[in-house]
């Protein structure tokens, strides 16, 4: 269980913590980050690109229950790759794979150095708002559309577990609507929530924090 520390800028995230994976919320909901593969459609014909396309309708159709598909897009970082491919250059023993695998290690950095070579990560957010919710106005981008729920003051707290089943019910309901689709869904543990997270509020740097 990982808690977001109470500093200055901290204080207009919407998170509360992340438990086993669970997102939970200031306003007391919970979510779900699913990461989803990929379908590149024009590699498909067009009898394929519509049964698709009907498919994913279908899923969207059958939904009685928001959810939030966000794509990441961040610079792919080198660097480790880098790494091990000068590590492998210490170890050659040939002169003439030495002199390749250096050539390469110089083109990888040229090549990326002259243009942005991103990564993009899709992400399904799948919400649970507690029964003792009500209406208020909303806050936050990332996860804004939880943010239109606050607990009524004096209300029972539903045990965590409890609503985290009902989560998980949302989630099946996505998982099996998508994978129709054909897609690949994984839901993302604790850790890899904190690192989504942690992108997803401090966009201009390169490295990810984690919180234990």
């Amino acid at each position: 269980m990982a808690s977001v520390s109470s500093t200055p800028a901290q204080q207009f995230v919407p998170v509360q913590e992340v438990r086993d994976g669970v997102v939970v919320l200031k306003d007391g909901s919970l979510c779900t980050i699913l990461l989803v593969s990929s379908i590149n459609l024009s590699l498909k014909s067009y009898d394929e690109q519509r049964a698709t396309l009907m498919q994913f309708q279908n899923f969207l159709n059958t939904l009685d229950f928001p959810v939030q598909i966000v794509v990441q897009s961040r610079r792919y970082d080198v660097r480790p790759y880098i790494l091990t491919l000068e590590n492998r250059l210490k170890q050659q023993e040939e002169q003439l794979l030495q002199v390749q695998t250096r050539e390469y290690i110089q083109f990888i950095q040229t090549f990326t150095d002259q243009v942005n070579v991103m990564r993009k990560s899709f992400f399904v957010i799948v919400p649970y708002v507690p029964a003792v919710l009500k209406t208020n106005s909303g806050l936050g981008k990332f996860f804004s559309f939880l943010q239109s729920k606050s607990r009524t003051e004096g209300g029972a707290i539903s045990d965590f577990e409890e609503e985290r089943t009902q989560l998980e019910q949302r989630v099946s309901v996505v998982d099996q609507g998508l994978s129709g689709v054909g897609l690949r869904l994984v839901q993302l543990g604790t850790q890899e929530v904190i690192e989504v997270l942690y992108k997803t509020f401090n966009p201009g740097e390169s490295t990810s924090q984690s919180n234990g």
